[in-house]
């Protein structure tokens, strides 16, 4: 493995049918005023939001709540919670939902405090927390962000058409996550799949970097292997849960920053795919699927060992009597064969982009330089137009 690292993870987790019990054990740790931020209110009609507030009343504390997160949380919306956490006094914020209410929550927690405006210290300068922080715990109804183990708090500036990712230091990790898979089985199929997939090129993200023989190249393959098992079971038979717990406890370790160790990894299929989410509000797994295949084929020959060795560990892909290059390329055929059969989208235009708002999604994009390939602009738009031609 290459280079020097550190490694922390202070979130506790629950995991199980069973799971919603550690919230009782969580809550004696915190103050009583406790900010409960949600959705759109699925969790009343499963009735887990009545669950929740008898074990907040039943360990005397006072609620607020900060609802209506949407599934890409803008700007606006955190000004609005952090009026109601500063009105409210907050002790502790308790996030229920997916990814998106988890990151808000989480960006939440480090703007009450904050002097400035929030956008500008986190966002736009990247700039560390130095000031108090409200301390968040999530219970988990929809997998593939791992938000409920890391520091990203990802949040759409609308009027910039900015969709930017800060990924935090561990201080601003939930400080538990309550993971039992049967309350993600009333997600809609199509949030479904877009998890899977948003899971999936986490661990492609990481994967897809470096040359070194690298312990955490082995456990993302572990973890590809067992999500494409388990997802294909879950597309036909939802309930199944099984699968539906490994594609949960995959999710989590797909980017709780275990298989980041060792690795300068690449995260531009993230970067395209929040753009097209910035400029159509599209559905975070589908923009990076969209691009996923496009991006792969573009860089494949900068990777090209690391693409082989992806396609015959991770899709059983026969070498014999096949160059390199006809190795990898069969990996990514295999993996666009995976793709259909769960059902992801595999083109841009079904996202809502059209040929005149490509140019600016590629002019608004940052270039990363972990991974194979260092992408330019013209780079950006090329690979935007293979995915709206594909």
């Amino acid at each position: 493995m290459l280079g020097n690292f550190t490694y922390c993870n202070p979130t506790k987790l629950y995991f199980g049918e069973d799971a919603l019990d550690g919230l009782n054990k969580e809550l004696k740790n915190y103050g009583k005023r406790v900010l409960l931020v949600y959705g759109g209110g699925s969790i009343k009609r499963i009735g887990l939001y009545e669950e929740i507030i008898k074990i907040l009343k039943n360990n005397d504390k006072i609620v607020f709540e900060d609802a209506g997160v949407m599934p890409n949380p803008t700007l606006d919306k955190l000004y609005e919670g952090i009026k109601i956490a500063r009105d409210n006094n907050i002790d502790m914020i308790l996030a229920i939902g997916g990814g998106s209410v988890i990151d808000y929550s989480k960006a939440l927690s480090v703007s009450i405090y904050c002097k400035e405006d929030p956008w500008e210290k986190y966002y736009a300068r990247m700039e560390d927390v130095d000031n108090k922080i409200v301390p968040v715990g999530c219970v988990l109804t929809m997998v593939g962000t791992g938000s409920e183990m890391n520091g990203g708090a990802v949040i759409t500036n609308q009027k910039e058409k900015l969709k930017i990712g800060h990924v935090f230091n561990e201080n601003v990790f939930p400080k538990f996550a309550i993971l039992n898979p049967k309350l993600t089985y009333t997600v809609p199929h199509y949030q479904m799949i877009a998890g899977i997939f948003d899971t999936f090129s986490h661990i492609m993200e990481q994967y897809f970097s470096d040359s070194d023989d690298n312990t955490s190249d082995y456990l993302m393959e572990g973890l590809m292997k067992s999500l494409i098992h388990s997802s294909l079971i879950a597309v036909k038979d939802p309930l199944n849960y099984e699968a539906r717990s490994n594609i949960m406890w995959i999710a989590t370790w797909a980017l709780n920053t275990l298989v980041a160790k060792g690795k300068t990894t690449d995260w531009e299929v993230h970067m395209i795919g929040q753009q097209i989410g910035a400029f159509t509000n599209a559905t975070h797994g589908m923009t990076l699927s969209a691009v996923s295949i496009a991006y792969y084929r573009y860089i494949m020959n900068d990777g090209l060992l690391k693409f082989k060795r992806f396609a015959i560990n991770v899709f059983n892909v026969d070498p014999t009597n096949k160059t390199d290059k006809q190795i990898a390329s069969e990996g990514i055929d295999k993996l666009e064969q995976y793709m259909k059969e769960i059902g992801v989208v595999l083109n841009i235009k079904e996202l809502g982009v059209t040929k005149d708002m490509i140019d600016d999604i590629a002019n608004s994009c940052f270039s990363n330089t972990g991974g194979y390939k260092t992408l330019s602009k013209q780079d950006i738009k090329q690979i935007l137009l293979n995915s709206y031609h594909e």
